[in-house]
């Protein structure tokens, strides 16, 4: 009984059109389904990912016109991360997205992985963070996580020099996305935030199988805990990572437009998912039934916190109704929705999204 890794996150855009044209033309991801939030079919769900929209690179966003701006805080996400492969790769994303208009913050020296952060067009926090050096650096394969890692102070020091990060970039205009800037390795970590860090232990490592690869701190803000969990020895696209703060101490989240509203663990099948479902219900933890999501099944439970954790099969996939050449061209519903779909099209915004070419 595992967990696979990072399935999705589900996010919350006031502006489809908008949000199309950020994730598909700014960041590269392709367009992989148009369709609706089953639980609320006069809202867009749109998802975004690689080429397939593979579990662990999807991006999925309701659409929520008029939400009042969301905050991070204690039970939800503070932000989520991009892979990219290098840092040179990372200077190239810095010098597009600065290019573009974009605030961008960093590059910044995190120990295990060097990152970028900035927003979208709803203040969600994006982070695109290289894949390396990884947890190894500082503690031995076999002892990951086991004990407090102090962050080098020296690195502290220069995370906090402005005046030499903000010219660290690729010296040359970066109009188009490169191959080594390519986001098709899907997320790196999400990041959420916890008022009882070892409480959060218990629930990702007892209840759900995950390792804990390292303990150390938020290296801006060194009074509160950084924990990473993630599958084998950790590697990128199997991260959850949560900042823990002391009860009290951090005003709890507010849902809307930026936000997550949850987040999705990947399964390998149905059976995996109903063992998963008992054992969290024998914990006395509430479980949903199974729900039929199409691409994907699906039963969401709670943190400690109370953020919504989604535990989703990998399969079947987005190419089950639709060829994957045409993957996002279409507004797909389910088959339980589309005696409704006049209706259903008639309160939706049309939204127009340039065909996605594999680069």
């Amino acid at each position: 009984m595992t967990i696979q890794g990072l399935h999705h996150i589900t996010l919350v855009t006031t502006d489809a059109q908008r949000n199309v044209d950020f994730y598909t033309q700014v960041l590269g991801l392709r367009f992989v389904k148009k369709t609706v939030n089953f639980d609320d079919p006069g809202a867009y769900h749109l998802y975004y990912g690689d080429a397939t929209g593979s579990p662990g690179s999807a991006v999925t966003f309701f659409e929520w016109p008029g939400s009042a701006k969301g905050y991070p805080g204690i039970g939800g996400t503070h932000h989520f991360a991009l892979a990219v492969a290098d840092y040179d790769g990372l200077l190239k994303w810095k010098r597009r997205l600065t290019g573009l208009g974009l605030k961008v913050d960093g590059p910044y020296d995190r120990h295990y992985f060097k990152s970028i952060y900035f927003r979208d067009p709803d203040g969600t926090i994006l982070e695109i963070a290289t894949r390396g050096p990884g947890w190894t650096v500082d503690e031995d394969p076999d002892k990951l996580g086991t004990e407090v890692k102090d962050p080098p102070q020296e690195m502290i020091i220069a995370n906090r020099d402005e005046d030499t990060i903000k010219p660290l970039m690729w010296p040359d205009p970066v109009p188009d996305i490169t191959p080594d800037m390519q986001l098709k390795l899907g997320m790196h970590h999400i990041t959420a935030m916890s008022s009882n860090i070892e409480r959060t232990h218990e629930f990702f490592s007892d209840l759900l199988g995950l390792r804990r690869v390292k303990m150390t701190w938020n290296f801006d803000d060194p009074g509160v805990t950084h924990w990473y969990w993630g599958v084998g020895d950790g590697s990128p696209g199997s991260l959850i990572t949560y900042f823990g703060y002391q009860p009290g101490k951090k005003m709890p989240v507010r849902m809307g437009a930026g936000q997550t509203h949850h987040f999705a663990l990947a399964v390998p099948d149905e059976a995996t998912q109903l063992e998963f479902r008992e054992k969290l219900l024998q914990a006395g933890i509430p479980v949903s039934p199974v729900q039929d999501r199409v691409y994907f099944k699906s039963i969401y439970t709670r943190d400690p916190d109370g953020h919504i954790v989604e535990l989703a099969t990998a399969g079947p996939g987005f190419a089950v109704d639709e060829d994957v050449t045409e993957l996002g061209t279409h507004l797909m519903l389910p088959p339980w929705l589309e005696k409704h779909r006049d209706e259903i099209e008639g309160a939706l915004r049309p939204i127009n999204a340039i065909q996605w070419e594999a680069r």
